[in-house]
């Protein structure tokens, strides 16, 4: 008997060494974590607001499902997580991962659920006994007030995946964690995000809340205020109705943007919560709705001769007067180059042919100046390359093609008809709807590039204008030749005599058997110009002139309209502050 106490007095003292001393710091850790639970608490996002400061994304109180780890051993979780799944219709497999993620010692709450309906709240409370370590809390999540308006500017936010979780670690992001996932929401999301606060309570067995050992308030996130104006996107918006394209509205003498539009588009108020498989299956039938068609590249068809226009005056092989005849088709190389006409104008000088668009004037200047000027002066404009816009990512630079480009991409150099194509916009150059916006600002403000922008206080853009050291004459013709579209040419479906006087330029691409797609880009008043419009519609059919005019001037008569609109208000309330 005493040999056997013996034993069993080493044994336990061995085990009590072992516990204390050997694995004491850990030991006395688990202690600790099941004691002591840690509660972060996400701040709240910074608001998006436009040019008036009205709120284009803010946030709202919703019901967030959390897990704590520590609240039962891993082989404990399985009957918790069924139940647990059919309340919030998740799958078991996703809860699981979520809780294999975050590491069974963890002693953060884990988020498995956000935007829970007020059923699922009840049910969670009811069964709250059975549903060990569960805690339900109210937290911000994104809202957008006016649903999809300016979907494409705005982005959406979302959790972050696996892959954006590892990269963005280091940056203090954690599981769970809410993240801009495109346009403003993403190239802003250091400025929108805010810091992270919590509490650390001590909890009893049951694991309630017993006192508060520390507390780290959030920091809520900086506001983002846009050049967007509110009343001009929902104009626009209209504008484009269903069609599949995009409007842009910019202010030519700063670049600041004043509407972007892009169909199809979603309501990013879908990604503020767990998005249903039937929400996303109806997403993939539309046509690429998350694409913003406003920063992808097109053929700009006729709106282009703007850039040929000025090339052939800059480049000193015509005169300002220079008149040319015109003819139903011109044959180059074997290759007969029509014009849309079929007929042709007769004689024109430069603003004529920019007012009826005539193809075969602009294929006789594209002969006489030569691929290299055109080419030039079309990167000149911009084209070819990022706008310097805040949503980076998503926009292309499009496609200036040279000699060396065609030979890397068909094995074969530039041809004299592929100069001819070009000349009008079409053959292999893409543009965006933005760069051709920045294009008719150039005519618009004098002669000057901008580059356009969103955030209202980004002062390097507002303030950044480049010279094409373009000759006064050229301006001059290339402004007689935009207004005399309006007021005799192809764009009199622009022209409205309740409107400031407008200048304009259609384009219309070839039908490839799926439908043109047509352009129209105006600014206005003509004389001083402040607002420029550029509409397109893909695979849309008809005219530039027929399609695009009318969107265009809906948009300027909501900004002129509006305009006078502000302008009576602001009258009114400065005389009753004058006690008139």
């Amino acid at each position: 008997m005493l040999i056997v106490s013996l034993v069993l007095v080493a044994g336990l003292g061995s085990r009590l060494v072992y516990l204390q001393l050997i694995e004491g710091t850990r030991n006395r850790q688990l202690a600790e974590n099941n004691r002591i639970r840690l509660i972060p608490k996400q701040p709240e996002r910074g608001k998006i607001l436009d040019r008036n400061g009205k709120i284009l994304a803010g946030s709202r109180l919703s019901h967030s499902v959390f897990l704590w780890p520590l609240a039962q051993k891993k082989g404990e979780w399985s009957n918790t997580i069924r139940r647990l799944s059919k309340i919030l219709n998740i799958p078991e497999s996703v809860i699981h991962q979520r809780l294999e993620q975050a590491g069974y010692n963890s002693p953060f709450l884990v988020r498995i659920a956000r935007g829970i309906s007020p059923a699922q709240v009840t049910a969670l409370s009811e069964y709250g006994s059975e549903l060990e370590g569960i805690q339900v809390d109210a937290e911000a999540v994104r809202y957008y007030p006016n649903g999809d308006l300016a979907a494409h500017v705005l982005g959406y936010t979302g959790e972050l995946s696996d892959e954006e979780l590892k990269e963005r670690k280091q940056e203090g992001y954690r599981l769970g964690d809410v993240i801009g996932q495109m346009g403003i929401e993403q190239a802003f999301e250091a400025t929108l995000r805010g810091e992270w606060g919590g509490q650390q309570v001590e909890v009893d067995g049951s694991g309630q809340v017993v006192r508060i050992l520390g507390q780290k308030p959030t920091q809520a996130g900086q506001d983002v205020t846009l050049t967007i104006d509110i009343e001009v996107q929902k104009a626009a918006e209209a504008a484009l109705g269903d069609r599949k394209g995009a409007i842009v509205a910019m202010d030519p003498r700063n670049g600041a943007i004043l509407a972007m539009v892009s169909r199809p588009t979603f309501d990013p108020n879908l990604f503020s919560t767990r998005i249903t498989d039937a929400q996303w299956k109806q997403l993939q039938s539309a046509d690429h709705p998350f694409v913003d068609r406003a920063l992808q590249a097109f053929q700009p068809a006729s709106t282009f001769k703007i850039v040929t226009t000025a090339a052939a005056l800059e480049s000193g092989k015509f005169s300002p007067d220079t008149v040319l005849p015109t003819y139903p088709s011109i044959t180059v190389g074997g290759i007969v180059f029509n014009d849309w006409n079929r007929a042709g104008f007769g004689p024109l000088d430069f603003p004529g042919a920019i007012a009826w668009s005539s193809d075969t004037f602009f294929y006789q200047v594209a002969m006489t100046i030569g691929d290299h000027t055109l080419i030039d002066w079309t990167r000149r404009f911009g084209f070819g390359r990022k706008t310097g816009l805040e949503l980076e990512i998503e926009e292309s630079p499009g496609l200036v093609p040279d000699d060396a480009w065609k030979k890397k991409e068909f094995g074969q150099g530039w041809f004299l008809g592929d100069t001819i194509n070009m000349s009008i916009g079409q053959g292999f150059l893409l543009t965006t709807p933005l760069q051709v916006a920045v294009m008719f600002a150039v005519p618009a403000n004098g002669g000057f590039r901008v580059k356009p922008h969103l955030l209202k206080d980004n002062e390097e853009s507002k303030s950044w204008r480049e010279s094409l050291n373009m000759q006064p004459t050229t301006v001059q013709r290339l402004q007689e030749g935009l207004r005399e579209v309006v007021t005799y040419g192809t764009g009199q479906a622009v022209n409205d005599p309740n409107l400031p006087a407008i200048a304009g330029k259609s384009g219309t691409s070839e039908d490839m058997g799926g439908g043109s797609d047509t352009w129209f880009g105006a600014y206005a008043p003509a004389e001083k110009p402040e607002i420029v419009v550029v509409a397109f519609a893909e695979k849309s059919g008809g005219g530039g002139g027929s399609v695009g005019a009318p969107m265009v001037r809906q948009v300027l008569s909501a900004y002129f309209n509006l305009k006078k609109k502000r302008a009576s208000q602001h009258t009114k309330s400065w005389n009753q502050s004058q006690g008139q």
